[in-house]
């Protein structure tokens, strides 16, 4: 990003809305029991509660709320900021992280506009840097200062605010060299009053294994990714040409820590995303895979200088209600405790995988008492908690007092995945929130670029928060109906019934978190209908020989495969597992 580079269109724009059709209502739901969301396969989307105009944008809000759809279409927005004038600005990302799909022309940063007061964006501009110019966007960002701050590939940089509300000129680069590597790339921020930027260093692997996501594999002891990862870093937002060190640390332990927000008192806060793959990686340790697959907890922790909150000797278990040892650094299987009693607990804990990417405390007053001064949290959605329902896919609220949570959360909305949750099938996924000068509740989705805006219409007495009504979603362990099994082809030496066997194991175990419920790809693993393989010679015996051993170090992709794909796989269910995947990637050859 060189001082003399070109800066992106200055100019607002009419904003084209893609809105989806509204369908039949879904029943009234009850408190979310902390374990589970309901499955239960009604309509695509829950219609509006009553005096809401539409169908909410096809989600289901918490009683009382309604919403539109602010804009669409976006690409895939992470994180947004309001600044002067109503303008909501927005960082998109793009890369491996997204399978390097397509890309919106123009700069990744967005300023959007509603100038009629109808709930939807009219204007927009793209600004900043461009795909051509070697960006690829980020996901965090803030305004401070007259400034748009965001993030873009390994720096944080800041653009002024034009007078129409649009940034402009060059970027200047407050932050540079921030690490890119492995399992969590992205680099989230919040900037307070007196310009202190809080920024996340998330870390390179799942549990700092010298090899990532290996099992049996011990941890590195000391961990020396701490050093540079896995925490919260403090920089100047009044300040250019910072460079990334390891003394910026300003709390470690934090695995990735995607939403910050601060209090009524100032006080810091952030989400974390506990570590994957207990039972995959460390199967005798944790033989009921069912508790299993709820471990650990997502969290919320109450950011202080020099705090270290576990990760990655520590996870979180919330039916204990404790922090206990790590399997990588002599843990087994939940008792032991050891330097774990010197850690810092989260204030609110919440069910594994979920994953939490981003988080506001609602300060404003437009929405009635049992929604103030607690959490509003976009849970991405799950890939690994197979063969038990992927979850997540919603934004909760948690209620807060005194810093910690104060009662049990709601499912505040829901239906963003439509009919499956699961990466590669879900509609939606929430990714970002921000709250409006007029007290609304905005909501990012970065898998088609959708934001919702939502309100309240209800009483204004209302005597508790409740859960949204149950919506269209499916578990992903319901995939789509497709041709029966017999329609795809046999590898030569196999047989029509392996084909079959090992199709229903693929759809059971946590092949679909990656490589989506029929093969068809995600962001975390390949197609594998494509027919393109990339560590064999695409023969049965060469697919059968990948998935024993594992991918340890993928070309295309953030993370790697462990041996028989975490799961524990006789001879036989391998050769039937092979047999499957040999045979959607020869369909229609």
């Amino acid at each position: 990003m060189s001082p003399d580079a070109k800066p992106g269109p200055r100019r607002w724009r009419p904003l084209a809305l893609g809105l989806l059709a509204a369908t039949a209502a879904a029943a009234i739901g009850t408190h979310e029991p902390a374990t589970a969301a309901l499955h239960k396969a009604a309509h695509r989307h829950a219609a509006a509660a009553p005096g809401c105009a539409g169908d909410n944008g096809g989600i289901s809000l918490s009683p009382g709320f309604c919403a539109t759809v602010f804009a669409d279409d976006l690409g895939h927005v992470r994180h947004m900021a309001f600044g002067p004038g109503g303008v909501l600005y927005v960082n998109t990302w793009s890369g491996r992280y997204y399978g390097d799909g397509p890309v919106p022309a123009g700069g990744f940063l967005i300023a959007l506009k509603d100038t009629t007061g109808r709930g939807k964006a009219d204007q927009v501009a793209r600004f900043g840097q461009t795909q051509a110019q070697g960006d690829a966007g980020g996901t965090g960002v803030a305004v401070y200062k007259g400034y748009v701050y965001a993030e873009a590939n390994d720096k944080i940089v800041r653009y002024r605010i034009g007078p129409d509300g649009i940034p402009g000129g060059a970027p200047e680069t407050v932050l540079s060299g921030m690490p890119l590597t492995g399992d969590h790339p992205m680099h989230p921020f919040i900037i307070d009053p007196e310009g202190r930027i809080f920024v996340d260093m998330g870390t390179a692997t799942n549990a700092c294994q010298p090899k990532n996501r290996q099992p049996g594999v011990p941890g590195a002891n000391p961990c020396t990714e701490k050093e540079t990862r896995g925490g919260t870093w403090l920089y100047d937002a009044n300040r250019l040409g910072q460079v990334f060190s390891p003394a910026g640390r300003y709390a470690s332990g934090i695995r990735n820590g995607e939403g910050y927000s601060f209090d009524s008192s100032g006080r810091l806060f952030v989400t974390q995303q506990g570590r994957d793959q207990l039972p995959q990686l460390w199967p005798k340790l944790y033989p009921d895979l069912k508790h299993a697959t709820e471990l650990p907890a997502e969290e919320v922790v109450l950011v202080t200088k020099g705090a270290d909150y576990g990760w990655p000797e520590c996870y979180y278990d919330q039916f204990q209600k404790k922090l206990v040892l790590a399997p990588e650094y002599g843990g087994d299987g939940g008792k032991k405790v050891s330097v774990c009693a010197h850690r810092t607990g989260p204030v609110a804990a919440f069910p594994g995988h979920w994953a939490p990417n981003d988080m506001t405390i609602y300060k404003a007053r437009a929405f009635p008492a049992p929604y103030r001064g607690g959490m509003f949290i976009a849970f991405h959605g799950s890939w690994n908690r197979a063969p038990e329902p992927q979850e997540g896919y919603n934004v909760v609220y948690q209620p807060m007092a005194n810093g910690h949570a104060s009662g049990p959360y709601v499912i505040f909305a829901r239906g963003f995945a439509g009919a499956h949750k699961d990466p590669g099938g879900a509609d939606h996924r929430p990714s970002g929130l921000a709250v409006g000068p007029d007290g609304a509740l905005y909501i990012a989705d970065d898998q088609k670029g959708r934001i919702w805006k939502v309100t309240y219409r209800g009483p204004a007495n209302l005597a508790a928060a409740a859960s949204a009504p149950a919506s269209g979603e499916q578990a992903a362990a319901a995939p789509p109906a497709r041709a029966p099994e017999y329609s795809l082809p046999v590898p030569p030496g196999s047989s029509q019934a392996a084909v079959a066997a090992g199709e229903r194991l693929f759809k059971a175990s946590s092949c679909t978190g990656c490589h989506g419920p029929s093969g068809q790809g995600t962001p975390l693993g390949p197609d594998l209908a494509a027919g393109k393989w990339v560590w064999s010679n695409g023969s049965l015996a060469g697919i059968r020989r990948t998935i024993d051993t594992g991918v340890a170090m993928p070309r295309n992709y953030r993370s790697p495969m462990p041996p028989k794909g975490g799961a524990q796989l006789t001879n036989a269910q391998l050769s039937e597992i092979a047999a499957y995947v040999w045979a959607v990637g020869h369909q229609g050859k």
